[in-house]
């Protein structure tokens, strides 16, 4: 059960790991990234970060996230001189589908609306 101290840390977290990776200029990670969950365990020296890349390319998807997990270890040092913690944990990247498959299930809803309108 996670608690609110560790709730705000891993929001914490996530803004933080969100400022550095929009400031980074990697070619390979694509502008529609975005950080959905962070989830850092309680000893501070892991965290597991959901990224939801928007694009329809599937290989360019994973390769955002491969790029991110190749800049993991200057992310992790950005994100301690930033937020001034005493741990600062090893970064995980995997990619998070949730948003690509609410976008997929809002345009079947869509369509079945406008099928019902020419009836």
């Amino acid at each position: 059960m996670a608690t609110f101290r560790s709730d705000r840390r891993n929001e914490e977290v996530r803004k933080t790991i969100s400022e550095i990776v929009r400031e980074m200029k990697d070619p390979r990670i694509s502008p529609m990234t975005t950080l959905t969950e962070v989830d850092v365990t309680n000893d501070l020296k892991y965290a597991k970060v959901k990224v939801s890349v928007y694009d329809e390319d599937e290989a360019k998807r994973k390769s955002s996230v491969e790029a991110l997990n190749h800049a993991a270890g200057f992310i992790s040092h950005e994100m301690g001189e930033r937020m001034r913690i005493r741990a600062v944990p090893s970064l995980k990247f995997t990619l998070d589908n949730s948003i690509a498959y609410s976008v997929r299930i809002s345009e079947i809803l869509n369509e079945l609306h406008k099928d019902e309108g020419k009836e």
